[in-house]
């Protein structure tokens, strides 16, 4: 007999039950795969000696996530590296915008726009470990630090766009905000998308935007290393269908997103709130490819060479209108491509002298085309002669990113729609969005607040609701 059962091995999943273990809990948690992980996990996707991560890979929240710091994950083997560049946005002409730890260097290099983005960034990287806390929870709560809070909403709550416009003068300074705010998957015209691109910003001065060395894997290594260590117990290919099949325990935690969190709890949810489960929108789908390669891409730009991450989508005129044409379910001539070469940093990734790489872009929910060629060329534009240094290619269609993650269905990686309301109502609208209406069962999952990203507070919050009450 557990006090808890946890369903899903995600780093929210993760998260709940060595919350839940070091409160002295008894804690068993069900992955349905034979790894563990879900989208932080790594494989051997294209040829042999070739690692590559299956969805998250770059991770400013991983480093920055108050609960990820307060279990010391690297006791249990968990090493971050930082690239020399955090972030690089390539433009047309051969420039490329850049992100690096440095302030000064950033504002530096954005020239007329310097100052501009120094005044936007700087009053939240002077207080970011309480910013962090206040944004990775729910909206509707109590502040502790109401005027910071204030301060960061003004600007969060606009539009990506407007606030580009209004801030900088330069296409670089726009180009580059435009790029962090489209990880929100929100039209760069909506209320709130601007949060995500503040956010992406203020952690790359604060932490970094760093890569674990050896795969993403390597998160949830250590996290489930420390749920051991805390007496948890961990059972794989283990996959759950209906809470009924398990053992009747005080709490039962789902790391699910909403729809399939549905399906599996059906049986002892009210039926409308399973209905309002499975009402729950999802945000635009993703297309991704990983690359086996036999030297690093060839950017015209030369901070690209150095950066963990690109973003290619030139200017904010052509990230914006991408993103309205994905938001209205078409698929944009010119996607938004995130890319990421972790081998750059990390040789634990490919044979001494080859290369890996990562990219995906923006599609429309229900897309079933195959969207190679339009995300390569939107890697050409910027790197003449990247398809020559190809040696393999791992497609993931949102067919079959959902095939072997049931928890991102039709590719939607997000747990659900990122727009201001869903942000607050999450996946429904309450004072305890983790307390789901039938006596110890709690949503842990992305769709749940603070929404997607690998940084375990959805899983956080809820153990501490549940401690409060079943397991207090």
């Amino acid at each position: 007999m557990f006090d808890a059962s946890v369903i899903g091995s995600g780093p929210n999943g993760l998260a709940a039950a060595l919350t839940l273990a070091r409160a002295g809990r008894s804690v068993i948690l069900y992955e349905g795969q034979p790894t563990l992980g879900g989208g932080v996990s790594s494989a051997a996707l294209t040829l042999p000696g070739f690692l590559h991560d299956r969805c998250s890979a770059i991770h400013p929240l991983g480093l920055a996530s108050p609960v990820f710091r307060g279990f010391d994950l690297g006791r249990k083997g968990l090493e971050w590296i930082q690239p020399e560049i955090h972030l690089a946005h390539p433009l047309d002409d051969g420039s490329a915008a850049f992100l690096v730890r440095s302030l000064d260097e950033t504002s530096k290099s954005l020239g007329a726009d310097g100052a501009a983005y120094r005044k936007l960034v700087e009053p939240f990287l002077r207080q970011w470990e309480v910013l962090t806390e206040e944004i990775l929870q729910p909206m509707l709560h109590l502040p502790r630090h109401p005027f910071l809070l204030a301060r960061f909403g003004l600007l969060a709550l606009r539009s990506a766009a407007g606030l580009a416009r209004h801030t900088f003068q330069s296409e670089r300074g726009r180009a580059l905000f435009a790029g962090l705010a489209a990880h929100s998957f929100l039209p760069l015209d909506s209320l709130a998308s601007a949060s995500i691109g503040l956010v992406l910003a203020v952690m790359a001065h604060a932490v970094g935007w760093p890569i674990p060395r050896g795969g993403s894997q390597k998160i949830t290594d250590a996290l489930a290393a420390h749920f051991r260590d805390a007496g948890g117990t961990i059972e794989v290919n283990r996959p759950v269908r209906d809470v009924a099949e398990l053992e009747r325990t005080r709490a039962v935690f789902l790391d699910l997103t909403a729809w399939p969190a549905a399906r599996v709890g059906a049986s002892r949810l009210p039926k409308s709130y399973v209905q309002r489960l499975e009402r729950f929108p999802h945000g635009p789908a993703i297309f991704k490819i990983d690359y086996a390669l036999d030297a690093p891409i060839p950017w015209t730009a030369e901070p690209c060479r150095r950066a963990g991450t690109v973003h290619l989508g030139g200017t904010l005129a052509e990230i914006a209108s991408a993103e309205r044409a994905v938001g209205q379910g078409e698929m944009p001539a010119r996607p938004f491509v995130l890319l990421a070469q972790q081998s750059l940093f990390d040789p634990t990734r490919a044979p001494a002298g080859k290369h890996t790489a990562w990219a995906y872009c923006h599609i429309p929910r229900g897309c079933t085309a195959d969207c190679s060629e339009i995300l390569e060329k939107q890697i050409e534009r910027f790197a003449p002669g990247f398809r020559e240094r190809v040696l393999a290619r791992h497609v993931s269609s949102p067919a079959s990113i959902e095939a072997h993650n049931a928890n991102l269905l039709g590719g939607d990686i997000t747990g659900g729609a990122n727009d201001l309301w869903h942000l607050l109502a999450r996946p429904t609208l309450g004072a305890v969005p983790y307390r789901m209406p039938s006596p110890g069962m709690y949503l842990c999952s992305a769709s749940t607040p603070p929404g997607g990203g690998v940084h375990g507070m959805c899983g956080f919050h809820a153990a501490l609701a549940a401690l409060r009450v079943e397991l207090r």
